[in-house]
């Protein structure tokens, strides 16, 4: 059922407490795919005097109510509400309501709630999804224990899984059975899970820190159980993490991982029953990437540390989403930085490990750039933490997440490392069982180190990327160094008209400076005292619009380091010379801002060959950079992983970022030159690269390996752009010898992209191969979606094709994502193609989907963001296309709220 009523913006402002408390919940929950009854026994206080009983409800035909026992008689369900009067008045009065429902799971496309997915129940109740099976005080702000009676077929479902400890089953004499869950922990309504269906484990026992028993299992269904080892591995090593950094135990006797095929997330943390999306769960070599086998062990720490962090300690409203969502990713980056560089450094190389910590750096950011730096600048931009909203689902967003590990990561970098576990350990002291907000994370890490952290607070509640602009003086004469910054940070999406005074942020600004030699000086700030042990990276807390910084003890012209690690998400311009760059790219002692060096080369040639090809000149590619490219490539001193990261260039969309009027024909035409040209002149280079990376021995995805596989493939997918016979043999001759699905996927990739003769034949080999394996399948559509398209071959008509494909549906989330997502969003050039083809594609697909299942839908409407900054004839047909979809009589409230910001 899709929710078309009138919108309503819902206010952080508006907020007060719920008027009813509920001390403790049974469900007796009897499972039939068509028609679902439900049992729900509230055992509640009312805790506001005079107002009415409010619970949400969707989609459910209610059969019965009683107070107390007494049977109520002659209720309504209004909308999405029941409302009920007849319960005591007056505060601190306590009474049980029961009510018992029917709702229809089978029927359930939107994947939210109770749902079928081949067979078996599963579901998925953030943010609202929980009102779909019974009525509910539906809020992460009321939080109750609950004793959850499944029952079910026992031949259809012979396994009822819930939230917590498994306290009795039993078989009943009708060929049912029936599981008694009891999770002792208060939890809200949008952590509730079950499962049941034909399902099998993996186990193992554990021992936590304090030398209890833990059992862990992994449920899958019976043809995938050999691919759940990776995640086991990856969920105890969580576990012992979370030990050892944070001092946070598993408190159930239990923990459970259950993986299914169609799932609108990537996983769900419900407290001890996490639901995930095979995607993140199930791994072999021949199956899964290095990425995927990476991705799963960061998701399986994602939803492990949600325990702690959203579960124990939750959110007082949804506003307060990035409070567990930001936290938690900040966590499972440091998780997934700890295990590759430990893995490097069981290798016997140090230097590696820290380079391997770089790596997962400059991953975080790229991301954040590539996705959040864009939505900061559109008109879905908004804080950390939201101020409105008119769907929930609308605002989990790379914003509240990654921007919000940002802000939580800023707390590190300003406090220490020992300082934010004092914060982290306050946090839990005061607020562990409660439903909190941004601001009492805040005041724990200000309490917990003694810290005025006021101003920083505004990282909440403005959005907007800041752009900080530096200047550098030396004075040779007093031997001084001083550096100016100045931020600015302009209204942007609701801010615009608000009339919105924006103040200064609180900035963590780390620097080093450079002397001519390559080697960091010695830091001192003017007025301070000379140090036995000098640093040579200084965090400056900068929180004025312009602030001043004096070094002393500079005998010479330095080279300044700026913003070293990221220390915070902000745009820094400063006008390095291109010979300053190359220097910087070689010398920085900090790994990430050697990569940022190299990639404000990349930058600045692409963006002036962008200019040549608008002016129907040839582009120009610097000399400068491919001789630094050349350096890199060769360096076996580095770590191939990050000479990998090295030879990525800025993306496409990157790019569209950074010029006034954005032009993908054009980005796109000096991105393949630039390719193409540094494939020609650093073949030899890239050749050895190729040869001397080759991993020997079985497949192992740790972080070693993977970067020796992931140096090799980017170097054959160069070596193939020259179209050279020996590079079109070397790619189909790691196609056909591949014992690993990252080298088949390398090469079939470098073939792809460069309409190399074999790649009909390897695709359809692909295929044949893999058929049966539902995610290996989503990969094969994902690379033909995004492939460049030639003369003739728009990539369009490839994906029109495939949608006919029996093997494609939109119903399933991932699938839809693999072939019209990738394209949409993954394939710049392709879809702004200058007839507009691309457009009415997604307006058809937009729809097409929101009929189905409207948050996914609504993923796919954000492919327009950012139309009014392309060239005119690109940005009329983007606003037509936003505008059919406006106009669609039936539009759900997630698909509207999208499209109505962008054309607002």
């Amino acid at each position: 059922m899709l929710r078309t009523d009138t919108a309503v913006t819902i206010y952080r402002k508006d907020y007060t407490a719920p008027a009813f408390r509920i001390d403790e919940v049974a469900l007796e929950i009897d499972l039939v795919p068509e028609r679902t009854r439900v049992v729900n026994r509230m055992r509640m206080t009312r805790t506001d005097a005079g107002k009415p009983l409010v619970l949400a409800g969707e989609g459910l035909e209610l059969a019965g109510a009683t107070v107390d026992g007494k049977a109520l008689s002659g209720l309504q369900a209004s909308g999405d509400t029941l409302t009920i009067d007849a319960v005591p008045a007056d505060v601190g009065a306590s009474f049980t309501l029961e009510l018992t429902t029917y709702c229809n799971p089978a029927a359930n496309s939107s994947l939210m709630g109770l749902y079928v997915s081949n067979g078996n129940f599963f579901t998925q109740c953030e943010a609202e999804g929980f009102r779909k099976i019974t009525y509910f005080l539906d809020r992460p702000d009321v939080m109750t224990v609950y004793t959850v009676t499944l029952r079910a077929s026992k031949a259809d479902y012979p396994v009822l899984l819930s939230n917590g400890n498994l306290v009795a089953e039993r078989d009943l004499p009708d060929g049912r059975h029936e599981a008694v869950w009891h999770d002792p922990f208060k939890k809200p309504s949008y952590l509730f899970a079950l499962v049941a269906g034909k399902l099998e484990c993996i186990e193992e026992r554990i021992q936590s820190a304090s030398g209890k028993e833990k059992l862990l299992q992994v449920w899958v269904e019976a043809q995938d159980l050999g691919k759940t080892r990776h995640a086991m591995d990856s969920l105890i090593h969580s576990i012992h993490w979370d030990e050892r950094r944070f001092g946070l135990e598993l408190d159930l006797d239990r923990f459970m991982i259950v993986a299914v095929g169609d799932f609108n997330m990537g996983a769900m943390e419900n407290k001890g029953l996490n639901i995930f999306n095979t995607k993140y769960v199930l791994a072999n070599a021949e199956t899964a990437t290095d990425v995927d086998f990476a991705n799963i062990e960061s998701v399986v720490g994602h939803e492990y540390f949600h325990n702690w962090t959203g579960n124990r300690v939750t959110c007082r409203d949804w506003f307060q989403l990035s409070l567990k969502e930001g936290l938690t990713v900040f966590r499972d980056q440091e998780f997934s930085a700890d295990m590759a560089a430990q893995a490097a450094a069981q290798a016997g190389n140090e230097a590696a490990a820290a380079s391997a910590r770089a790596v997962k750096r400059i991953e975080d950011v790229r991301v954040l750039r590539q996705a959040q730096f864009p939505e900061d600048a559109g008109p879905m931009a908004h804080p950390v933490r939201p101020d409105s909203y008119e769907e929930i689902n609308n605002f989990y967003t790379v914003t509240v997440y990654e921007k919000g590990a940002e802000v939580v990561r800023m707390y590190q970098t300003l406090l220490g490392r020992d300082g934010f576990r004092k914060g982290m350990d306050l946090y839990f002291q005061r607020h562990d069982g409660h439903a909190v907000t941004c601001d009492d994370f805040r005041a724990a890490m200000a309490d917990a180190n003694g810290r005025d952290l006021t101003q920083f607070g505004r990282w909440y509640s403005q959005a907007g990327t800041p752009v900080v602009a530096v200047e550098g003086h030396h004075d040779a004469a007093t031997h001084t160094y001083t550096l100016t910054l100045r931020q600015r940070c302009e209204p942007v999406g609701i801010e615009v008209n608000s009339g919105i005074q924006k103040q200064p942020f609180h900035i963590p600004f780390a620097i080093g400076l450079i002397d001519k030699n390559g080697r960091d000086l010695p830091l001192r700030l003017r007025g301070e005292a000379a140090s036995p042990s000098p640093v040579t990276t200084r965090v400056l807390d900068f929180t004025e619009t312009k602030q001043t910084f004096v070094f002393e003890d500079v005998a010479e012209a330095p080279l300044p380091s700026l913003l070293r690690n990221f220390s915070a998400p902000v745009i820094v311009e400063y006008g390095y010379t291109t010979e300053q760059l190359t220097f910087q790219l070689a010398h920085d002692s900090d790994p990430f801002n050697r990569w940022e060096a190299g990639q404000r080369l990349a930058t600045d040639t692409l963006l002036r060959m962008v200019t040549d090809i608008q002016h129907g000149h040839a582009p120009a590619v610097d000399p400068a950079l491919v001789e630094a490219l050349r350096a890199v490539v060769a360096d076996t001193s580095l770590d191939p992983a990050f000479r990998e990261q090295m030879l990525i260039l800025p993306a496409e969309s990157y790019l569209a970022e950074r010029m006034d009027v954005a032009d993908p024909a054009a980005i796109h035409t000096a991105r393949r030159t630039l390719r193409r040209t540094l494939a020609e002149k650093l073949n030899a280079e890239l050749l050895r690269a190729y040869h001397y990376n080759q991993t020997e021995g079985p497949y192992s995805p740790d972080a070693v390996s993977a970067g020796k596989r992931a140096l090799k493939n980017i170097a054959l997918g160069y070596l193939v752009e020259t179209e050279a016979s020996e590079a079109l043999a070397l790619a189909e001759q790691q196609y056909a010898g591949a014992t690993n699905m990252t080298d088949r996927m390398g090469a079939l990739s470098a073939m792809v992209n460069s309409y190399a003769p074999g790649r009909e034949a390897a695709l359809a080999d692909f295929y044949t191969r893999f058929a049966d394996d539902a995610l290996v399948i989503d990969k094969w559509f994902s690379l033909q979606a995004m492939q460049p398209g030639a003369a003739g071959k728009p990539t369009l008509a490839t994906v029109r094709a495939l949608m006919a494909h029996p093997a494609f549906t939109l119903r399933n989330p991932n699938r839809a994502r693999s072939l019209i997502f990738s394209f949409c969003s993954g394939n710049p050039a392709q879809f702004h193609a200058a007839d507009g083809s691309g457009y009415a594609f997604w307006a058809e697909q937009v729809l097409a989907l929101d009929a189905i299942n409207p948050q996914v839908s609504a993923r796919l409407a954000r492919a327009l963001d950012r139309w009014r900054k392309y060239v005119p004839t690109l940005r009329d047909a983007m606003q037509d296309a936003l505008k059919r979809v406006a106009a669609h009589p039936s539009l759900s409230r997630d698909v509207r709220e999208i499209v109505g910001k962008a054309l607002a």
